[in-house]
């Protein structure tokens, strides 16, 4: 099993030291065998955990910073906003990362959530159930827009574009990896199942995991895919994070066992450099020897 660093708060250095600490946690994730940084999609704090008026980066700029920073993690958003950026502009961005970053992009991607940064900030905010079907067209927008081989016109429901041109392509091949993040049983693992590289689930339980884990098999199989092509990621909602080292470890030997490839980890402050090289770093070999 691989480790993942999610940093979500920023709360603690002085603005002036934020730019110094991403870089700095870039650099002891890629010492510690990290296999992938992301940040979140949010311009507002999220106000169900912290205050909203705490300090918030914008994902797809941080990204480009830590790009500079490292050379070997893998870099995305867990997870980018369907509603906050038009699927071609988006498709271009995730490309232009990946081309800077030498092919270590990664397009993670959900319906978008957080109605008050969207109304704050004068962002349309649709129901959930065309979120969706923005989120499935979006996702076959950037597809097409990062095969080489065409620029053909898209014509979807809620977008239409002329020119599906991207140049340069992404480095990755056949595409940057697309990561669906959420559990969402009826609609989100069916399109993990249809599109995805990847996908994320909060690890709520292993129980829970399990369970959501059979139901995007029977979509595979529904679609005709091989689940075994889908990279297995969750997210630990607190565990590591609160110091539990032990109970972290025992409980990802569980996970493991299931097949999970990669546990995204959280640092609990906004001194994520110090929480990786701490706490991260230590745990990253006990984790390589799971699912061996």
């Amino acid at each position: 099993m691989q480790l993942g660093v999610h940093i979500a708060t920023f709360t603690g250095p002085d603005t002036a030291d934020l730019g110094p600490m991403v870089a700095r946690a870039g650099q002891a994730a890629e010492a510690a065998g990290v296999s992938t940084m992301t940040f979140m999609d949010h311009y507002f704090q999220m106000d169900a955990i912290f205050a909203a008026e705490e300090p918030m980066l914008e994902g797809y700029t941080s990204l480009g910073f830590l790009a500079a920073a490292t050379s070997t993690v893998r870099l995305g958003l867990l997870v980018t906003g369907v509603s906050y950026r038009y699927p071609g502009l988006l498709a271009k961005i995730v490309a232009t990362l990946d081309v800077l970053s030498g092919g270590r992009g990664q397009l993670g991607i959900g319906a978008a959530w957080y109605e008050r940064e969207h109304v704050g900030l004068g962002v349309p905010f649709p129901p959930v159930s065309e979120r969706f079907e923005r989120l499935e067209e979006t996702i076959q927008v950037c597809l097409q827009m990062w095969d080489p081989s065409t620029t053909a016109p898209f014509t979807g429901k809620h977008y239409q574009l002329a020119e599906t041109l991207c140049s340069p392509a992404p480095l990755s091949r056949p595409h940057p990896p697309v990561l669906i993040g959420g559990g969402g049983e009826r609609k989100t693992l069916r399109l993990v199942a249809q599109y995805a590289d990847a996908c994320n689930l909060f690890a709520s339980s292993a129980e829970e995991v399990a369970h959501k884990l059979d139901v995007l098999r029977d979509h595979c199989e529904a679609v005709g895919r091989d689940p075994a092509t889908i990279r297995l990621t969750i997210l630990d909602i607190g565990i590591l994070a609160s110091g539990d080292v032990d109970g972290f470890l025992a409980a990802m030997e569980g996970y493991a066992a299931m097949g999970i490839n990669e546990v995204m980890v959280m640092p609990p402050t906004g001194r994520a450099d110090e929480w990786i090289e701490s706490v991260a770093a230590p745990v990253v070999p006990t984790l390589a020897a799971m699912g061996d």
